[in-house]
């Protein structure tokens, strides 16, 4: 399966994004997909993640009430919808796919490229 995301970019402070990911081919309903960030000299971290069946989700509380992780099954299309951005949000966001939910991101055997998003203060 390949990842592709898109819809990064540069966004003022408070402002909102929405990132996609598109697999290249169906998503089981035992998947769980999910996002990651690193920015520069960080590591990966856990952003949120999504059962690809059941809808069921999760957060990093850094981003709780402000993202929402959401899946599109009939076009296998993964979102991240990014409200009241913060400077420290900006990251290369990856979309990544496993079997198993967990917040490491060594499981996940599918990565995207990554997208940028930038958040001027």
């Amino acid at each position: 399966v390949q990842l592709v995301e898109s819809g990064g970019g540069l966004v003022q402070t408070g402002g909102s994004l929405r990132l996609s990911c598109a697999a290249s081919a169906r998503i089981y309903s035992s998947y769980v997909m999910g996002w990651f960030r690193q920015a520069p000299g960080k590591e990966r971290e856990f952003v949120a993640a999504i059962r690809w069946g059941f809808g069921t989700t999760y957060y990093a509380d850094s981003v709780k009430g402000r993202f929402t992780i959401s899946r599109d099954q009939s076009k296998n299309t993964l979102y991240l919808q990014m409200n009241s951005l913060k400077p420290e949000d900006a990251a290369l966001y990856y979309c990544a796919g496993g079997t198993s939910y967990t917040t490491s991101p060594t499981p996940y055997p599918y990565w995207g490229q990554g997208t940028q998003v930038t958040v001027s203060s």
